[in-house]
């Protein structure tokens, strides 16, 4: 008599043969379409009777079955075929693929040295990344060399499309930024001044930390997350499409017709675009200024004169040309290590605007180290 039984597509019962023994009888369509609702119990009583060993399976009933199927049945019998099975010869196939499926690998032991292993890992790809830079640099070197020789061959055309990407076009949002930076600082500074009647001094730390820090700063990060994120993705873009292979194989080196223009270029525009970020920053600190604290535009900009000297201005102005080549070179030296796929793509260029804000952090740094007297009185 049977025991369970499906809807009119699938059947599944337990009879008594001739010779006494038991056997399991499935019929229908065992498919992903028709499991349905029963992909909640039939697996529990498929293990139940897997659970005995003489039990004869006769899966002859069934007319369709895919690997859903087949996979339920597999599960339910440990991974292994029962002693006693008959299927229909189409179906052999599905088993025996589950058969010939790879065992799952054991764990593996957890490495109690792993902090080192990783530490290593990292040193090394920070060399890997100190040397190619290194390489860029010099390979750099030879083209400006090879361009003195040969100045016909000086691609004018290349640096001005990365003059007017990487200077003209970003003048909208560092003149933004920086506006709010210098509101939001005049702002904070005057209310601590008023508190020692000392509002005059507002022009003496506008002045200096807009002109010497927080102009090349503001200006370095945003072309880095701009025109770095860019360069990078432009040149990962070329790789995945093989555009690169192409140049090389027509002979046209990649530093010089792609690199060196970026350089230049980013070389360039950066005192200008520091120029332009760190004017404008100090127009929303003479904003606040008079409407706080009562300093009218002509004294502050005479008096910025007087109290700034003019060696902070050319100190910003070098901290951009610096900052803008090394932009450069970081987002180019990650787009020429870009992979022919697009994971590696985006990866490429997260690490290309992480590296360049560092190495801009590192240089204000440096320049606050070794020019700690210059420009302040």
């Amino acid at each position: 008599m049977p025991e369970n039984q499906g809807d009119s597509l699938m059947v599944l019962h337990r009879v008594t043969g001739e010779d006494g023994a038991l056997r399991l009888v499935l019929a229908g369509n065992y498919t992903l379409a028709n499991l349905g609702q029963r992909l909640h119990t039939l697996p529990a009583e498929l293990v139940a009777y897997a659970a005995d060993t003489e039990l004869r399976w006769d899966l002859t009933g069934i007319e369709q079955m895919d690997d859903a199927g087949a996979v339920l049945l597999w599960r339910a019998w440990g991974s292994r075929r029962p002693s006693h099975l008959l299927l229909r010869p189409e179906h052999e196939r599905l088993f025996n693929r589950m058969k010939e499926a790879p065992a799952p690998s054991a764990p593996v032991p957890r490495d109690l040295l792993w902090p080192i292993t990783n530490l290593g890992k990292a040193f090394f790809l920070l060399w890997e990344h100190l040397t190619g830079l290194v390489m860029l640099i010099g390979q750099m070197l030879l083209d400006v060399i090879y361009l003195a020789g040969h100045p016909a061959h000086i691609p004018w055309r290349e640096i001005s499309a990365n003059l007017y990407r990487t200077g003209a076009q970003a003048l909208g949002i560092t003149a933004l930024v920086g506006f709010l930076i210098g509101i939001v600082l005049s702002f904070l500074s005057a209310r601590q001044l008023q508190t020692f009647g000392a509002d005059i001094f507002i022009i003496n730390i506008l002045g200096v930390s807009i002109i010497r820090e927080l102009g090349p700063m503001l200006a370095a990060i945003l072309v880095a997350g701009r025109s770095g994120s860019s360069m990078t993705a432009q040149l990962g873009v070329m790789r995945v499409t093989e555009e690169l292979d192409a140049l090389t194989v027509m002979g046209i080196p990649h530093s010089l017709r792609l690199i060196l223009p970026k350089v230049m270029a980013l070389g360039i525009a950066m005192p200008l675009v520091v120029l332009w970020t760190s004017a404008v920053a100090l127009v929303g600190g003479m904003v606040v200024a008079e409407i706080q604290l009562g300093l009218s535009y002509q004294f502050f900009l005479n008096k910025l004169q007087d109290v700034v000297p003019v060696a902070n201005l050319w100190l910003g102005l070098g901290k951009g040309v610096v900052c803008g080549m090394m932009i450069a070179l970081v987002s180019c030296h990650f787009g020429l290590r870009i992979k022919s796929n697009t994971e590696s793509l985006g990866e490429g260029t997260t690490n290309s605007v992480v590296t360049a804000i560092t190495v801009v952090i590192i240089i204000d740094a440096i320049f606050a180290v070794v020019f700690s007297n210059v420009g302040l009185k």
